[in-house]
């Protein structure tokens, strides 16, 4: 099957070509993630969630492996994704209580109610 073809990198006047999803080269696309972290998230993901973060979505998600959102509807979904109920920016915690998996699908859920 033939590959698609390579496109140019979104960034103003880069002359590079690129097949990432992004539409950035390499090292459009690392500068693209810092900018989209500083503005458009508002935060730095390493200062928010700390280094003891990775361990506790790993403990959590091998523990429930499924989203809760569809298994509550009776589906079974693969969850990837350690969702805050209520979020850090809000007071929330990373106790196992205010944690649940869900899909990605889910979580875009969550986020557009929330308007996020």
């Amino acid at each position: 099957m033939p590959k698609k073809p390579k496109r140019p990198c979104r960034f103003a006047n880069c002359p590079k070509l690129t097949e990432d999803k992004s539409g950035y080269c390499i090292e459009h696309k690392k500068i693209m993630q810092r900018h989209y972290d500083k503005f458009t998230r508002g935060y730095d993901t390493h200062e928010r969630y700390g280094g003891n973060w990775k361990k506790i979505r790993d403990r959590y998600i091998r523990q429930n492996p499924l989203c809760e959102m569809c298994r509550a509807e009776g589906k079974f979904t693969a969850g990837t994704i350690v969702h805050h109920i209520k979020p850090l920016s809000e007071g929330g915690t990373n106790e196992e209580k205010n944690l649940m998996t869900v899909c990605t699908g889910c979580h875009e859920k969550i986020h557009r109610r929330r308007g996020i």
